[in-house]
């Protein structure tokens, strides 16, 4: 089966590049968000450039330079990287998002090119990262004030985090300075004691008091209320806990990624098609295809760590992937196919990729195109692929 998802992903990336050889020209002086009518928007102004999402065009534009070699796609990334310099000035834009900025521009460009700048500004983002953390709870804070009569955020962690810790990860294993990876496990170690419920769902926000550090409660946040099961943060939580097992080697890492991911698959609809909540009614019936790229590519990241153990422990039934390293290739190929046969926009006219994306249940907007979807799209395809 894997052999014949190798053919099939090779030559959906082979369609993609195609439709990406225009886009890029047409949008090589933006960094997108979503399509407006099928155009790329802009989200490069100074009241924009702060935005979470700002990373991923120029992380699409690295991963069509590994896919093809062209020059040009090298110059739209570094022209990202390079505007994202305001950002590192900004203290209000500066938040617990950094991994999602520099992980896909500086670190991929440092290291496919060996930029020293690159490095440079990578380790300003962990750095700052870094100092977000509160050493009473053991997290990193996410967001900052937004201003107006909004709640006190300061004691509030997301799910989405884990995807940020690669950076600090990286940071130690770039400096040799272990203080980044420690503060990165701390975070995890919390965010699995805090986030991760026994049947593997998870919380979106849980708040801390900010003194004691005691875990004060959770929200629903972005997903259908409190103690439901967002997939998109089912999705982020998934792949960070694969991740730090990468970086780190610790069995429980892995274990609680695991545990997110047979509750991602057990909930997966016929279809293939991921709602916005597992736990949302069933009308209105809200997609979001982001949450099913995003957990696609954490999916084979399981499977990549279980197929790793196996060969270091010669077959071994015990860190062996056996069944459930085929659970993982096979569920995240279904998703992938669901995808890029019902969601995926072919028409080269269009800017995005992929279409009924949702950034949360209670927002009024649904099923529009985000960019991120289409960076996580194409890196699970890579993986299966390659």
């Amino acid at each position: 089966m894997h052999e014949e998802d190798k053919i099939w992903a090779r030559n959906v990336l082979a369609r993609i590049t195609e439709k990406m050889e225009k886009v890029s020209v047409r949008s090589a002086d933006k960094i997108p968000y979503t399509t407006e009518n099928g155009v790329h928007d802009d989200w490069s102004g100074d009241d924009k450039i702060g935005w979470w999402t700002n990373g991923f065009w120029g992380g699409m534009m690295w991963q069509m330079y590994e896919l093809t070699g062209q020059e040009r796609y090298k110059a739209v990334a570094e022209s990202v990287e390079r505007k994202l310099d305001r950002v590192l000035m900004d203290a209000q834009s500066m938040d617990h998002d950094s991994g999602f900025k520099w992980l896909p521009t500086s670190v991929n460009n440092y290291r496919l090119t060996g930029d020293p700048a690159s490095r440079n500004r990578a380790l300003l983002a962990a750095n700052n990262l870094a100092g977000r953390f509160n050493h009473a709870g053991q997290f990193i804070r996410a967001w900052n004030d937004w201003g107006g009569n909004g709640p006190d955020r300061r004691g509030w962690a997301i799910i989405d985090c884990m995807m940020n810790l690669p950076l600090l990860y990286w940071a130690s294993e770039e400096t040799k300075d272990p203080r980044f990876a420690q503060t990165a496990m701390r975070h995890a170690d919390t965010a699995a004691r805090c986030f991760v419920r026994e049947d593997g769902s998870v919380n979106h926000i849980v708040e801390f008091d900010v003194d004691s550090g005691e875990m004060v409660r959770s929200y629903g946040g972005q997903g259908y209320g409190d103690g439901s099961s967002w997939t998109r943060g089912q999705a982020w939580g998934l792949y960070g806990f694969a991740q730090s097992f990468r970086h780190t080697g610790k069995r429980e890492y892995l274990d609680t990624a695991m545990r997110i991911a047979d509750y991602f698959i057990a909930h997966i609809p016929e279809s293939g098609l991921i709602p916005v909540d597992f736990c949302q009614p069933a009308e209105p019936a809200w997609e979001d295809s982001t949450a099913a790229a995003i957990a696609a590519s954490g999916l084979l990241e399981i499977r990549q760590l279980l197929g790793e153990k196996k060969k270091e422990s010669a077959g071994s039934a015990e860190n062996g992937p056996g069944e459930d390293g085929r659970k993982y290739l096979e569920a995240a190929a279904r998703l992938l196919r669901a995808l890029t046969e019902r969601r995926v926009n072919w028409d080269d006219a269009a800017d995005n990729l992929l279409e009924k994306c949702t950034a949360a249940y209670h927002d009024k907007n649904h099923e529009f195109s985000i960019i991120y979807g289409d960076y996580y799209l194409i890196e699970a395809l890579m993986k299966l692929a390659l």
